[in-house]
Protein backbone atom coordinates (compact mmCIF):
# COMPACT_ATOMS: atom_id res chain seq x y z
CA UNK A 1 0.00 0.00 0.00
CA UNK A 2 2.56 2.47 1.07
CA UNK A 3 4.53 1.59 -2.31
CA UNK A 4 1.36 2.64 -4.42
CA UNK A 5 0.71 5.65 -2.80
CA UNK A 6 4.60 6.85 -3.53
CA UNK A 7 4.53 5.62 -7.08
CA UNK A 8 0.76 7.90 -7.68
CA UNK A 9 2.87 10.44 -5.73
CA UNK A 10 5.91 10.14 -8.36
CA UNK A 11 3.28 10.22 -10.91
CA UNK A 12 1.11 12.99 -10.12
CA UNK A 13 3.18 15.57 -11.76
CA UNK A 14 3.02 13.99 -15.32
CA UNK A 15 -0.57 14.06 -14.67
CA UNK A 16 -0.69 17.72 -13.96
CA UNK A 17 1.64 18.50 -16.98
CA UNK A 18 -0.66 16.63 -19.54
CA UNK A 19 -3.75 18.88 -17.84
CA UNK A 20 -1.61 21.95 -18.14
CA UNK A 21 -0.58 21.13 -21.80
CA UNK A 22 -4.27 20.19 -22.17
CA UNK A 23 -5.29 23.53 -20.99
CA UNK A 24 -2.81 25.76 -22.93
CA UNK A 25 -3.90 23.78 -26.22
CA UNK A 26 -7.74 24.85 -25.62
CA UNK A 27 -6.64 28.05 -24.68
CA UNK A 28 -4.02 28.47 -27.89
CA UNK A 29 -7.47 27.32 -29.85
CA UNK A 30 -9.52 30.25 -28.51
CA UNK A 31 -6.72 32.78 -29.63
CA UNK A 32 -6.75 31.23 -32.90
CA UNK A 33 -10.47 31.81 -33.05
CA UNK A 34 -10.25 35.21 -32.00
CA UNK A 35 -7.58 35.85 -34.64
CA UNK A 36 -10.04 34.50 -37.41
CA UNK A 37 -12.78 36.85 -36.04
CA UNK A 38 -10.99 39.96 -35.81
CA UNK A 39 -9.09 39.03 -39.65
CA UNK A 40 -13.17 38.36 -40.83
CA UNK A 41 -11.01 35.18 -42.29
CA UNK A 42 -14.76 33.29 -42.18
CA UNK A 43 -13.18 30.20 -43.61
CA UNK A 44 -10.25 29.68 -41.25
CA UNK A 45 -13.29 30.98 -38.69
CA UNK A 46 -15.43 28.21 -39.64
CA UNK A 47 -12.96 25.24 -39.00
CA UNK A 48 -13.11 26.85 -35.31
CA UNK A 49 -16.89 26.31 -34.90
CA UNK A 50 -18.64 23.25 -34.37
CA UNK A 51 -21.79 22.92 -36.31
CA UNK A 52 -23.97 22.53 -33.26
CA UNK A 53 -22.79 26.31 -32.42
CA UNK A 54 -25.02 28.19 -29.92
CA UNK A 55 -23.83 31.76 -29.38
CA UNK A 56 -25.32 33.83 -27.54
CA UNK A 57 -23.99 37.23 -27.42
CA UNK A 58 -23.91 39.83 -24.48
CA UNK A 59 -26.89 41.85 -25.57
CA UNK A 60 -28.81 38.70 -26.11
CA UNK A 61 -28.41 37.97 -29.13
CA UNK A 62 -28.57 34.25 -30.59
CA UNK A 63 -26.95 33.00 -33.39
CA UNK A 64 -26.13 29.51 -35.08
CA UNK A 65 -23.06 28.82 -37.22
CA UNK A 66 -24.16 29.95 -39.87
CA UNK A 67 -25.47 33.20 -38.92
CA UNK A 68 -22.42 34.01 -37.06
CA UNK A 69 -20.24 33.47 -40.14
CA UNK A 70 -22.85 35.17 -42.42
CA UNK A 71 -22.61 38.52 -39.92
CA UNK A 72 -19.07 38.74 -39.88
CA UNK A 73 -18.63 38.11 -43.45
CA UNK A 74 -21.27 40.65 -44.22
CA UNK A 75 -19.63 43.01 -41.96
CA UNK A 76 -22.85 43.10 -39.79
CA UNK A 77 -20.47 42.28 -36.79
CA UNK A 78 -16.91 43.75 -36.96
CA UNK A 79 -14.91 42.85 -34.41
CA UNK A 80 -11.59 45.52 -33.76
CA UNK A 81 -9.94 43.72 -30.63
CA UNK A 82 -10.40 40.67 -28.33
CA UNK A 83 -8.20 40.82 -25.51
CA UNK A 84 -8.58 38.11 -23.15
CA UNK A 85 -7.58 39.04 -19.76
CA UNK A 86 -7.90 35.72 -17.80
CA UNK A 87 -9.27 32.08 -18.23
CA UNK A 88 -9.35 29.51 -16.60
CA UNK A 89 -10.25 25.55 -18.43
CA UNK A 90 -11.50 22.56 -16.90
CA UNK A 91 -11.48 19.81 -19.26
CA UNK A 92 -13.34 16.45 -19.33
CA UNK A 93 -11.84 14.04 -21.55
CA UNK A 94 -13.17 15.53 -25.07
CA UNK A 95 -15.30 18.82 -23.98
CA UNK A 96 -13.50 21.80 -22.02
CA UNK A 97 -15.30 24.55 -20.25
CA UNK A 98 -13.39 28.16 -20.16
CA UNK A 99 -14.40 30.61 -18.03
CA UNK A 100 -12.83 33.78 -18.94
CA UNK A 101 -12.69 37.62 -19.02
CA UNK A 102 -11.66 39.53 -22.62
CA UNK A 103 -12.40 43.09 -23.69
CA UNK A 104 -14.02 43.09 -26.72
CA UNK A 105 -14.17 46.35 -29.41
CA UNK A 106 -16.06 46.79 -32.60
CA UNK A 107 -19.22 47.44 -34.79
CA UNK A 108 -22.69 45.76 -34.70
CA UNK A 109 -25.18 47.05 -37.11
CA UNK A 110 -22.64 50.08 -37.65
CA UNK A 111 -22.74 51.20 -33.86
CA UNK A 112 -19.64 51.08 -31.90
CA UNK A 113 -18.87 49.29 -28.74
CA UNK A 114 -16.39 48.70 -26.35
CA UNK A 115 -16.81 45.81 -24.01
CA UNK A 116 -15.54 43.99 -21.22
CA UNK A 117 -17.36 40.82 -20.71
CA UNK A 118 -17.55 37.58 -18.54
CA UNK A 119 -17.48 34.35 -20.64
CA UNK A 120 -17.99 30.68 -20.68
CA UNK A 121 -17.11 28.89 -23.98
CA UNK A 122 -17.79 24.97 -24.27
CA UNK A 123 -15.36 23.23 -26.88
CA UNK A 124 -15.39 19.96 -27.99
CA UNK A 125 -11.95 18.45 -29.50
CA UNK A 126 -12.10 17.29 -33.30
CA UNK A 127 -10.33 16.73 -36.09
CA UNK A 128 -7.23 17.82 -33.82
CA UNK A 129 -8.95 20.82 -32.57
CA UNK A 130 -10.93 22.55 -30.30
CA UNK A 131 -14.16 23.84 -31.73
CA UNK A 132 -16.52 25.82 -30.18
CA UNK A 133 -19.77 24.21 -29.20
CA UNK A 134 -21.44 27.29 -27.06
CA UNK A 135 -20.86 30.89 -26.01
CA UNK A 136 -22.31 32.95 -23.56
CA UNK A 137 -21.18 36.19 -22.32
CA UNK A 138 -22.36 39.20 -19.65
CA UNK A 139 -21.44 42.48 -19.91
CA UNK A 140 -18.94 43.70 -16.87
CA UNK A 141 -18.86 47.36 -15.58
Amino acid sequence: MKYKIIVLLLLFPLCSRGQSSKNLSVLQDELRRFDAMIRRDTAALALWLSEELVYRHSNGLLEDKRRHLEAIASGALVYEQLVRDSAQVRCYGRTALVNGIARVRGCLQQTPFDLRLSYLAVYRKRSGRWQLIRWQSTRLP
